[in-house]
């Protein structure tokens, strides 16, 4: 498959498939747009096998094939040159120097919701938080670049991303219940009185999750330090993605027990102005 082609289809998965984080790529440049597309591609294809209606130990087999394609990619190879994302990712991996071993993070974060693991306390949850969503942080790294020390930055990327993540986790409550899932720690769901599904009483519940949206607003403060060490248009990217999920963890803490009845959402028209602010750079 030509280079060209596989790019444009990482940017079609990113544009159909990616919601809150295309509004931030779009502020991107060229290049930089085009790589991020390819590491958004593979991070849906893993998470669609995650969340796909497979048994488990197909799941688990699908996922060990992954780990394979990234290794190939990680060791300079390619496993398919007929897979737009595996071409495309080859592509940004050569153009920037972008950890793709750090994808398998992302693997092994969906191998434990293939095997339902449960959480028992909060350092659990964050560890998976930091696999999901902190290995994007660190992966984009390789992207955007960053200004002083390296390892700093990627201390906040994963900061911020356990921000991001966590926020996720309350939104999708009911969602993830669905699937036999509940990321919230048990030693914390049992401080609160709350059933261990999280179906109730609905006012337990929600000092739960107004409780846990405290701890993803500290993560906020931290992560958002992020920025500081990013260049104008990454900032806006980063600013942009991060934008759109505080202002939604803001509405889940103004009504916490409303996660228990639908899944709390930003407009178009306020994500558009969340990516706006960003590009003139203007963050909270």
């Amino acid at each position: 498959m030509r280079t060209a082609e596989a790019l444009q289809r990482c940017e079609e998965i990113t544009r159909t498939e990616a919601r809150n984080f295309s509004y931030g790529i779009r502020l991107l440049p060229k290049s930089k747009r085009q790589a991020m597309s390819a590491l958004y591609a593979m991070a849906r294809r893993i998470d669609d096998v995650g969340d796909g209606p497979l048994p488990q130990d197909e799941k688990l087999a699908e996922l060990a094939e992954i780990r394979t394609d990234i290794d190939t990619l990680a060791d300079g190879g390619l496993s398919d040159p007929d897979d737009p994302v595996l071409v495309g990712l080859r592509h940004a991996i050569d153009r920037f120097p972008i950890p793709a071993a750090a994808l398998n993070e992302i693997v092994a974060g969906c191998e434990q919701d293939a095997v339902g693991k449960e959480y028992a306390t909060i350092d659990e949850t964050e560890e998976y938080c930091r696999l999901v969503a902190g290995s994007v942080g660190r992966l984009s790294l390789g992207v955007f670049g960053a200004r002083g020390d390296p390892d700093r930055a990627a201390e906040l990327a994963d900061v911020l991303g356990v921000a991001l993540q966590l926020t996720n986790i309350l939104r999708d409550i009911v969602e993830d219940r669905g699937m036999g899932r509940v990321y919230l720690p048990t030693a914390d769901i049992e401080r609160f009185g709350c059933a261990p599904d999280l179906t109730g009483p609905a006012d337990a519940v929600g000092e739960l999750v107004a409780f846990e949206a405290e701890r993803a607003e500290r993560h906020f403060a931290e992560g958002l330090k992020l920025l500081d060490v990013l260049d104008h248009r990454s900032r806006a990217c980063t600013g942009a993605m991060a934008g759109i999920y505080h202002r939604l963890l803001a509405r889940i803490a103004e009504t916490p027990t409303a996660v228990l009845e639908r899944r709390m959402s930003l407009s178009t028209g306020e994500k558009l102005r969340v990516a706006l602010r960003s590009l003139a750079g203007v963050t909270t």
